[in-house]
């Protein structure tokens, strides 16, 4: 053989080689990318080429499947009962607009495709296993108490057992029917243009993927610095808190919503039994802005991975900030920021003796045959303030509802605290301000307790009738009625 036909020779062959090592790359790597791709239409064919598993609330399924119309190469569509009650927990699943929340965490269990569901005889013969379930934490009857006291009323609520971190309840309003964006066809389209289009943002979840000024509501996160770091010794020890509270560096008085209310060097129960600002204002200045960041923190502020599985949006508390910033920060406005969730655990964290539990929705997710193939166990706790704090709070936040700002959250036959909040929106409050609740309640006979947090964003209420107490303690009470019963 020649020096040129062997040359050639081993050129065709390490083109040969070059090809197999590409059609290899494609088959087991670009090809699975492609596989996996969401513009994939065989992807979407195969999804819902049978029917789906379910998500499971109280024991039962609030999702189904069902045929879809003769023609679409897309056999079975995604039902939901009772929709617009669950679509904060279940999020959607759409044959054209992907999916959401729950529905797209766990999609490879729902559609049968999971690795978890694949017995070893499955996984020779490449057969596609049957799907599987998700089991909630949700308490059906918390669920409907709080959509129903939420109404039409544009908010969120979340409902939290103290002890577990089960979440017992998550609505957010205005809600919607995830049946009607399931399908491909034109009414469905109809529906999601209606969804987009609407400037309150249906699909949106608020009790996790939307973080509001807290407003007063911070103020318990302040008073628990205060008392963790020595500020004060205990809750009725007398502060010392000029009314009104010039902030730092300013000519502006911190001011309180009633002129009247006894303010003036008031201890931290009185400060919240009538949400002083001037108290926590001065307190968020002397602790200095880390301490009180340290303390949010350990509640769960700053956090950019908080999962319940779902992704919450981070709760913010701000840094860089002057001593004037700081002040309003104290109580609650500035740049702080905090879900529903977020504020019902600190509430449920005072409840627990100062421990928190990670708050989650999902208990387990079981095969065809009902068998767990992965369970989430009630979390460990971690402590937050120590439980003499959390004893004092919570005496304090009793205050608050047996004769102070949050009346409307009295429970015949439960011991229950709260703390309102009425937090500015807008530039120079020019907008509606965001009404809030945080609370816990415990059952004096059974001990059962549960802990939750309300914001209402907007409703029919006349500006100054906008108030915790008068539009979002109503709501806390009925759902913590409705876990109490359980």
């Amino acid at each position: 053989m020649n020096k040129t036909i062997r040359r050639a020779s081993v050129f065709s062959l390490l083109l040969v080689f070059a090809l197999l090592v590409r059609a290899t790359w494609v088959q087991f790597y670009d090809g699975k990318a492609l596989a996996d791709n969401d513009k994939n239409r065989r992807k979407t064919i195969a999804q819902y080429a049978y029917p789906l598993g379910d998500i499971i609330v109280g024991g039962k399924a609030v999702t189904g499947s069902a045929p879809t119309d003769g023609g679409s190469d897309l056999k079975y569509k995604r039902t939901y009962k009772d929709g617009s009650l669950y679509s904060a927990v279940t999020g959607f699943t759409s044959q054209v607009y992907g999916s959401t929340q729950l529905e797209a965490l766990y999609q490879d269990v729902l559609d049968g495709t999971a690795t978890r569901l694949t017995n070893p005889l499955d996984t020779v013969t490449g057969k596609r296993s049957a799907p599987g379930d998700v089991v909630t934490t949700i308490d059906p009857a918390v669920q409907k108490a709080a959509a129903k006291a939420l109404g039409s009323t544009k908010g969120a609520a979340v409902a939290i057992d103290p002890k577990t971190g089960r979440i017992l309840g998550m609505v957010s309003s205005p809600s919607y029917d995830p049946s009607e964006i399931s399908g491909s066809g034109a009414s469905d389209a109809a529906a999601w243009k209606k969804l987009s289009d609407d400037e309150d943002v249906p699909t949106l979840n608020r009790a996790l993927k939307q973080a509001l000024p807290p407003g007063s509501t911070f103020k318990l996160v302040v008073a628990a610095a205060a008392l963790e770091n020595g500020l004060y010794s205990s809750v009725d020890e007398k502060t010392d808190s000029p009314n009104p509270y010039r902030m730092p560096g300013t000519t502006t008085d911190l001011e309180n919503e009633s002129a009247s209310a006894p303010c003036e060097d008031a201890s931290l129960r009185t400060a919240l039994q009538y949400s002083c600002n001037n108290v926590f204002g001065k307190i968020a200045v002397d602790l200095g802005q880390d301490e009180v960041r340290a303390m949010a923190e350990k509640f769960g502020f700053d956090d950019k991975k908080q999962d319940v599985p779902v992704r919450a949006a981070e709760s913010v508390y701000p840094s860089g900030m002057d001593k004037a910033q700081t002040a309003l920060s104290g109580i609650g406005q500035f740049d702080v920021t905090a879900t529903p969730l977020q504020m019902a655990m600190v509430s449920a964290t005072l409840a627990n003796g100062g421990e928190q539990a990670s708050p989650h929705m999902v208990s387990e997710v079981t095969n065809a045959d009902g068998d767990a193939v992965e369970s989430y166990p009630d979390s460990e706790t971690e402590r937050v303030v120590s439980e003499s704090t959390a004893s004092q709070l919570r005496s304090a936040m009793e205050t608050v509802v047996t004769k102070g700002t949050g009346t409307n959250a009295q429970i015949a036959g439960a011991t229950v605290g709260g703390k309102t909040g009425t937090a500015q929106h807008g530039e120079n409050n020019s907008k509606t301000p965001y009404a809030w609740f945080t609370s816990y309640a415990k059952d004096d006979s059974t001990g059962e307790e549960v802990a939750v947090a309300v914001v209402v964003e907007q409703s029919d209420a006349a500006r100054s009738e906008v108030s915790g107490n008068g539009l979002a303690a109503p709501i806390a009470r009925a759902m913590m009625s409705a876990a109490l019963k359980g």
